[in-house]
């Protein structure tokens, strides 16, 4: 399985691509930042970042999308640019036909870490170890969007399997 994993944000909207099976180690394919002009009117902003991600989905041709749930944040000026950046990961999911998940920060953490707890020191470290990778993945955004992805390799498909067990379960109520 191919996941291409998002970390939204309106200036720095982190882009991570695994593959990978549930229960083994995932390997990295590719990482990115796509960077926005804070100068820049929203729309210029928002624009730029679905061609961006429509790009990187036809490019990398994952076999889903995970996305961070937005969740409150103290900030609402922040909260409101992660929101407009989720719903056009979201959208280019979407719009190539993929599935799309979204995962809490806290599903991500303890998928990865095994602590929904953990800081991003640790969840960089473990993105590290678990991709085998030489050196850090740099910046965090970009750490996160791995992790993501990871957790959909691992998570993902058993909730997808479960889903489609649970959808034939009740075709077969409905057919009798």
């Amino acid at each position: 399985m191919r996941v291409l994993g998002v970390d939204p944000g309106l200036t720095r909207c982190g882009v991570g691509v695994v593959e990978g099976v549930p229960g083994r180690p995932c390997t990295l394919v590719a990482y990115y930042v796509v960077y926005t002009d804070p100068a820049d009117e929203l729309a210029l902003r928002l624009l730029h970042l679905d061609r961006s991600l429509t790009d990187l989905v036809a490019e990398h041709r994952p076999d889903a999308v995970a996305v961070e749930r937005v969740f409150s944040q103290h900030n609402v000026r922040t909260v409101m640019g992660t929101a407009q950046a989720s719903g056009i990961a979201v959208l280019a999911g979407a719009r190539a036909g993929l599935p799309v998940q979204t995962y809490t920060p806290s599903e991500v953490k303890a998928a990865v870490t095994g602590s929904g707890q953990a800081d991003k020191r640790q969840m960089t470290t473990m993105v590290t170890r678990l991709l085998r990778l030489p050196e850090p993945p740099k910046p965090a955004d970009a750490a996160d969007a791995l992790a993501l992805a990871i957790c959909h390799v691992w998570r993902g498909g058993t909730r997808s399997k479960l889903a489609a067990a649970a959808d034939r379960v009740r075709r077969g109520r409905s057919g009798q």
